[in-house]
C-alpha cells in the first residue's frame, strides 16, 4: 500500500460504532440517544406531508370580522367612543335577552340549578355592564322608553339575591342626588320608579337579606341610599313609607341585636326623614309602638356616651325622630305612659352627651295645652330639681354638635314657661316656691336673662329701621 492509499484510507469504525449505539439506544432510550439524534445519527421521524396553505384577503377579512364579533359579544364596553343612544339600545337588547333566557331556563328547570346557573352569571354581568349608563343621565329616557326600568324592578325580586343586590347597586348609582337635581332626563327615571312602586319592592327585598353576610349588608346600605336619593327630590314618597312597610322594617332594624354599624346609622337617618314632615307617618309610628322603640334605643346613652362620631349622629337622629313624633298629640300620651319623662330627667342629671337631646325632647313634650299631663308628671317626678340648676347656670357647649348657649337657654326658658302655663294649682305652687329660694336668686337670674334678650331685641329693631331708611322709596 503506497502513501497515497494510506492517506486516502478511511476506516468504517465510526459508522459501525454509531450503528451499534443506535441499536443499544433502541433497547435503552436515554440521554445518549437524545445526543445521537441531535447529531443526526439517530432515527429521524418521517417528514409529514403539509398541505399547502391557501390564504386570501377575503378569508382573512372573514376571520377578523368573526373575532371582532366575538369580542364585542364578550365585552360590549370594548366598543370605542362614548355611549350614545344607538349603543345603549344594543346594550339594552342584550340585557333583555339575558333576562328572558334566565326566566325561560328557571321555568323549564326549576329543580335543577345547574341548568340555569350559567344564564345567571350572564345576567349578573349584563347588570354590571349597565353601570356605564349612570355616567350619561341624559339617556335615562331611553331606558324608560324601552321598558328597562320595569325589567330592573322585576330583578329586585329575583330568587338569586346576588342579582337583586347587583340591581340595587345599579339603581343606587343611577339615582345619585346630584344627577337627579341637575339632569332633566333623570326625572323620567324617577317617575318610572315611583310608578313601579319601587319603595314597596325595595322593602320586600330588604326583608330577605341577611346582614351577617357582607354582600347582603352592602345591599341593605345601597337600598337605603336609593330611598334617600328619591326622598331628596320627591319628599312626597315618604308618605308611602307606612303602607309600603318601610316604617315597620326601620323599627325592626333598630331593635335588631346587632353591633352598631353604618346600616343602623342609615336606618335612623331614613326614619327621621320619614317623620319630619309627614303626620301620617308620625301617627303610624306611634301605633306600631315606635315611641317605645325609640326610648329603648336612647336608654343606652343614659349613662354612657356614644363611642364614635357616627354613633353620636345616630343618637341625634333618634332624638330628632322623637321630637317630630311628639308634635302629634296622640304620641304625647304614649310618651308619658312609656316613662319617657323619667328617662329624659335622668339624662339631664347624668350630664352626658344625651343631655342636649333630652332637653329638646322635654321642650316638645311639655309645650302647648296638649302638654298639661306631661307638665304635671314632670313636677311629680322631681323634675324641678333638674331643670332649675340648668336655668341658673348655662353649661358650656358639649361637643361640636351640642347646643349653643343661646339654644340651651331658649329650651330651658320654654320648659319653665310651659310648666307655669299648664300645671295644676298644687304643682304650680311648688314651681313658684322655687323662685323664692335662696333670697330670690332665681328672680335675679330671670331679670338678668330679660335684660340680655331685651338688648338683642332693641338692637335688631334698630338694625331693621336703619335698613328701611336706606332703601329707596318706591
Amino acid at each position: 500500500m503506497d502513501v497515497g492509499e494510506l492517506l486516502s484510507f478511511k476506516p468504517e469504525m465510526a459508522v459501525k460504532r454509531a450503528q451499534e449505539e443506535e441499536e443499544e439506544e433502541r433497547e435503552r432510550p436515554g440521554r445518549k440517544r437524545g445526543r445521537l439524534e441531535t447529531r443526526g445519527l439517530g432515527p429521524q421521524p418521517p417528514t409529514p406531508t403539509v398541505p399547502p396553505v391557501v390564504t386570501s384577503a377575503r378569508t382573512r377579512q372573514i376571520v377578523e370580522e368573526k373575532l371582532q364579533q366575538l369580542e364585542e359579544q364578550e365585552d360590549p364596553d370594548a366598543v370605542e367612543g362614548p355611549l350614545d343612544e344607538s349603543k345603549l339600545k344594543k346594550m339594552i337588547l342584550g340585557f333583555e335577552k339575558r333576562v328572558l333566557k334566565n326566566q325561560e331556563l328557571r321555568i323549564k328547570f326549576p329543580d335543577d340549578p345547574r341548568k340555569f346557573m350559567e344564564s345567571e352569571f350572564d345576567l349578573n354581568d349584563a347588570v354590571e355592564e349597565l353601570h356605564v349608563v349612570a355616567t350619561v343621565p341624559e339617556l335615562y329616557p331611553v331606558l324608560v322608553e324601552l321598558g328597562t326600568v320595569k325589567s330592573l324592578l322585576s330583578l329586585l325580586s329575583h330568587d338569586n339575591t346576588d342579582i337583586a343586590i347587583a340591581t340595587v347597586d345599579l339603581l343606587q348609582e343611577m339615582t345619585e342626588v346630584d344627577d337627579l337635581q341637575e339632569e332633566s332626563g333623570a326625572e323620567s327615571l324617577v317617575q318610572a320608579l315611583l310608578e313601579g312602586q319601587v319603595i314597596t319592592i325595595l322593602v320586600h327585598n330588604l326583608q330577605r337579606l341577611d346582614e351577617t353576610q357582607k354582600p347582603e349588608a352592602d345591599g341593605v346600605h345601597n337600598t337605603l341610599g336609593i330611598i334617600e336619593n328619591l326622598a331628596e327630590v320627591h319628599p312626597e314618597i315618604c308618605s308611602e313609607a307606612g303602607p309600603g312597610g318601610l316604617l315597620a322594617w326601620l323599627l325592626k332594624r333598630l331593635r335588631a341585636k346587632l353591633p352598631f354599624d353604618a346600616n343602623k346609622l342609615y336606618t335612623s337617618e331614613i326614619l327621621a326623614i320619614c317623620v319630619q314632615s309627614h303626620e301620617e307617618n308620625r301617627l303610624l309610628l306611634g301605633e306600631m309602638d315606635g315611641i317605645d322603640v325609640l326610648l329603648q334605643q336612647l336608654a343606652v346613652y343614659k349613662r354612657h356616651d356614644p363611642s364614635a362620631i357616627e354613633e353620636v349622629e345616630m343618637m341625634e337622629n333618634l332624638f330628632d325622630t322623637l321630637c317630630s313624633c311628639l308634635m302629634l298629640v296622640a304620641n304625647r300620651d304614649l310618651f308619658l305612659r312609656g316613662e319617657g319623662l323619667q328617662l329624659m330627667n335622668l339624662m339631664l342629671r347624668e350630664k352626658k352627651l344625651s343631655r342636649n337631646g333630652a332637653l329638646r325632647v322635654l321642650d316638645h313634650a311639655l309645650a302647648g295645652p296638649e302638654g298639661a299631663d306631661n307638665c304635671n308628671k314632670f313636677v311629680e317626678i322631681l323634675g324641678l330639681r333638674t331643670i332649675f340648676p340648668l336655668f341658673m347656670k348655662t353649661p358650656g357647649k358639649h361637643g361640636k354638635k351640642g347646643l349653643t348657649k343661646d339654644q340651651h337657654e331658649e329650651h330651658v326658658i320654654s320648659i319653665i314657661t310651659s310648666l307655669l302655663r299648664n300645671c295644676r294649682p298644687n304643682q304650680r305652687t311648688r314651681l313658684i316656691n322655687k323662685f323664692t329660694e335662696n333670697d330670690h336668686e332665681k328672680v335675679d337670674r330671670l331679670l338678668e336673662l330679660h335684660f340680655k334678650y331685651l338688648e338683642k331685641v332693641l338692637a335688631t329693631n334698630y338694625a331693621l329701621e336703619e335698613q328701611a331708611k336706606s332703601m329707596p322709596a318706591i
